[in-house]
Formats: structure tokens, sequence, C-alpha cells
């Protein structure tokens, strides 16, 4: 495979000074070693077949719908000699399928999302075609936000450090980093990054999505290959389809396929031009955030290394919440950060902020603050969204002089593992790593997302149901979100309710063994 130095956006020439095969075989092991926390469950054969006979129920009734009784507020007015708007699937689907079940989705909320939050209440008259509010709140157990470290919160350091940078600095910055937006705290949020991470250098953004999006064609251009998981987020193949680049999949954390496919593109090169790739990039997720399992990164940097080829690590969701310093899956699994090229990560969820990074050697940092269109035409991140990644960031490095930032991290491995294996004792399928916060739980049915949402919601605990098209017809679950803020007697009372609604609604599908014992939190 030719590597070739930046030109269009390319990564620089990576060096050629590999680990031996010792190390390799270590890097297998410690992967081996992990692969028994993995927990994927097959429905049963019953289960499956209702699944699908539900969904084709409900799209046989939609069209029926659509038919007869289309109202006025589904169909396009004033648009003649103009295509339609909305694609006629996507626009069907919209209407007669997922609004069935949308008062259990978009809901809005009135308070900081941290242990608990508080929704605004509100009803629909039409089935779903709109909502009023009802001037009512409820308070609930929050188990659907991204608050894994617990720094959403309207007081203590965090917020009294940001209020603060709001009268000192101000609530914006309204330029791009290239013109005037490049305030000292910035620089002192990049560099704190890169010390965070164990790297040269690092730059941030004010959005986590266009991390990805705006900066992959950045590394990528046509003539490249990319290896990217079957269930990488939506923002890396949005950013791999703008690059141009040739995109091929492998399947889900599968090692085999992954060097299948590497094998193959480096003795055929591209299969269009019969020329070597110019480069090839496997792009995968820490934790993968609708299945809560763990790239099985050893393996992978051993993969990248043989083959050379580079790797871009996306840790939105593990970094913070992975690892005992909390510096994610490279810290989790003790490998070298240098081993992975390019370290893309979040702000907005074990730091309870909003933006992105990106981190790797000086190069590659140099080469995205001059070609990325994030950081040349997008508005710069706003001051106390970057006192609040620089606060919390150093209580978990333990820079404030406490132990505070430690306790967290402890405290969610904690309530991860602990409200794992209660679900497993309950019978339920849950899929993930059992240090993953993450914690898929599959109901499978369409009516069942909506059915458990609402009666968790009744019982005050907001969850986050998740069905197609962000999953896969068969396999439509609750996702719970874990956080160092929740106390054993909240996941206790959680776990009660879940129980009783897994009993009521039929959603105990699992067929292994129970422990028997008592789970020690």
């Amino acid at each position: 495979m030719k590597n070739k130095g930046y030109s269009n956006g390319d990564i620089a020439h990576k060096s050629e000074n590999h680990t031996g095969l010792e190390k390799t075989n270590q890097e297998t092991v410690i992967s081996s070693s992990t692969a028994n926390k993995e927990s994927f469950e097959e429905a049963p054969l019953k289960t499956a077949c209702l699944t699908y006979l539900g969904f084709y129920l409900l799209m046989i009734l939609g069209y029926i719908n659509q038919l007869f009784f289309s109202p006025k507020v589904a169909k396009e007015e004033n648009r003649e000699g103009y295509p339609p708007l909305y694609e006629a699937f996507e626009s069907f689907y919209s209407r007669y399928v997922y609004r069935r079940i949308r008062d259990c989705w978009n809901r809005p909320i009135c308070s900081v999302p941290g242990a608990e939050v508080t929704l605004k209440d509100r009803v629909t008259n039409d089935y779903g075609w709109s909502f009023e509010f009802t001037g009512t709140e409820t308070k609930c157990l929050n188990l659907g936000s991204y608050n894994y470290l617990g720094f959403a919160a309207n007081s203590g350091p965090c917020a009294e450090e940001t209020e603060k940078t709001c009268r000192e600095i101000g609530l914006a910055i309204p330029s791009p980093r290239r013109e005037y937006g490049n305030h000292k705290i910035h620089i002192e949020v990049e560099k704190l990054t890169a010390q965070f991470l164990g790297v040269e250098d690092a730059t941030v953004f004010g959005m986590g999505f266009a991390t990805n999006a705006l900066n992959l064609p950045t590394l990528l251009s046509p003539g490249c290959l990319v290896l990217s998981d079957e269930k990488n987020h939506a923002s890396i193949i949005l950013g791999l389809r703008l690059s141009g680049a040739t995109t091929k999949v492998f399947k889900h954390n599968n090692m085999k396929d992954l060097e299948r496919q590497l094998r193959r593109n480096v003795i055929y090169g591209n299969e269009k031009t019969g020329k070597p790739w110019k480069k090839i990039m496997i792009c995968v997720e820490g934790v993968f955030s609708m299945e809560g399992s763990v790239v099985k990164l050893p393996e992978i940097v051993a993969l990248k290394k043989k083959y050379k080829a580079y790797l871009y690590l996306d840790e939105a969701h593990s970094v913070g919440a992975m690892g005992p310093n909390g510096r994610g899956v490279v810290d989790y699994f003790g490998l070298d950060p240098k081993d992975v090229d390019i370290l893309m990560g979040t702000f907005t969820k074990s730091f309870g902020s909003a933006g992105g990074y990106i981190a790797g050697s000086k190069k590659l940092i140099d080469n995205i603050r001059a070609n990325s269109h994030a950081h040349c035409y997008a508005s710069t991140m706003a001051p106390p969204v970057a006192q609040q990644i620089l606060t919390s960031m150093k209580i978990i490095m333990g820079l404030d002089g406490t132990d505070e930032g430690k306790n967290r991290i402890d405290a969610l491995a904690r309530n991860t593992r602990y409200f794992r294996r209660r679900l497993a004792q309950i019978g339920v399928i849950i899929y993930g790593h059992e240090d993953s916060p993450v914690v898929p739980l599959l109901v499978y049915l369409f009516s069942k997302i909506g059915a458990v949402v609402r009666i968790l919601t009744k019982r005050k605990i907001a969850v986050v149901g998740v069905g197609f098209p962000a999953t896969p017809i068969m396999e439509g679950r609750i996702r719970f979100c874990l956080s160092a803020s929740h106390t054993k007697e909240q996941l206790d009372y959680a776990l009660q309710v879940i129980d009783e609604i897994s009993d009521q609604l039929g959603l105990k599908y699992s067929r292994k063994s129970r422990d028997p014992n008592p789970i020690e939190y």
C-alpha cells in the first residue's frame, strides 16, 4: 500500500517502526480476555416472527389510513411545478408509523439533565399530529442522558466557574477560529485536552457531530479507502460520504472480517483503477452508542500495524466514561495513545458541555487547523462551554487537588456493573460490554417500545426508546445511560419497576441461566 504525505488533506506519512510479534500476541490475549464480557443474545423465533408481523401490520394500517383518512396537514400545498419536499417512504413512515408513538420522543425538559430531570407534560388530541402543554411538570429519575460523570449540574465548581466566565468574556464569540475567534481559553482547553489524552496536540470544535462530519473530509480524499464498522454513528457516515473516499463496511467488532478486507485491499488495491490505495483507514467507535459494545482495540491496533493502515477512533461515549483514569478505551486496555493515529471525542457526554476534539500528532493537528472547514468557517466554541470543559477535565485529572474525579469514575463503573448484572438476573436481554455505561434492553416489538416508555414515565423514570430506522426492524430497544450521580437507591427503584413491567409486558426473553445470589453493589 502506498502512503503519501500531506496533499489534498491527506494525513502525514506514518512511521514504519512497529512493535514485534511479542506485543501483537499480547494485545490479542488482552482482547480475547475481554470478549467474554460482551453480551449479545438472539431473539427467540416466536418473538422474531411477532416483531416482523407487528411492524408490517403497522405499515398496512398506515397505507389504509393514508388512502382514506389523509389529513390536510399531511399534504403539501402551493407546490405546483416543484418536486416533493420529502422522500415518499420517509414521509409515510413519519406520519403513519412513527406518529403513533411520537409522544415517546422529543420530550421537552425544564431542568438540568442530572440524576433527575423535570419533564414538561404535554397531551395530544389528534393522535400524535400535534401536542399541547398542560402547564404541569413531572420530576423523573433520569436514565436517558449521557451525563456519565454527573457534571450536568447547576451548582458546584463547574457552574461557578462557568458563570464567572460568562461575566468576564461573554456568552459567545461570533467568529471562526481562523478570524477573530481564537481566544486564550480555547488554547488552554486544547493544551489540557492533549495532556489529558497523552498526545502531542489537540484542537477543539463547537459541535460534536461536525467534528466527525467536517474533519473526515480533511483527512481523506478520492483514492483513499475506509473500512468502517457497520454500527458507526451517523456523523461518521456523513463525513465519509463528504470525503469522496471509498467506504467498505465490516461486520460489527468482527476482526476476522476486518482482516479479510484489509488483506484483500492491500493485495489488489483499487478495483476500479488497479492502483494501490493512497491510504487505508480503519474507522471505529470506542463505545458504540446503540449497542453498548466496546471496540476490540488491541486487536485492531495489531491489524493496523500489520497492514500499515491508519486508525480513526471516535471516543464520544468512552472518553471520561471508560478506563481507570477516565481517558477512554485506550486507557481501559492500557494501550499507548500513539498507537491510534486520530483520536476523536466529544465534550457533550462525560464533561457535561458541548463540542468535540481531534487529537494526535502535532503534524496532524497543524493540518486540521489549516484545512478543516470546521476550523476555518464554523463559529468558535462559546467561552462558557470551554470553561465547563476546563473545570470538569481538571476535576477528572485531579488537578483541582481532590479525589472527586477518581470517585466519579469509580462510581460510574460500580453503577454500570451493578445495573447490568441485576438486569441479567431479572431475565431480560441486554446488549453490550459489562463495563459499558450504555445499556440497551431489547423489547423487539414496536408497540412495546411505546408501552415501556409510557409506563416508566408514569412511574417517574425517564428513558429513551430506540427503534427503526435507528436500529434494525428486529431490534427495538430501551437504552439506559448510567451516571456516577445515580445512587444505589435510585437504581434499585428503577430495577424494581423494570422487573414488574417485564412480567406485565412479557420482556423476559433471555434464555441464559440466572445468578441466584444477591448482586453486591
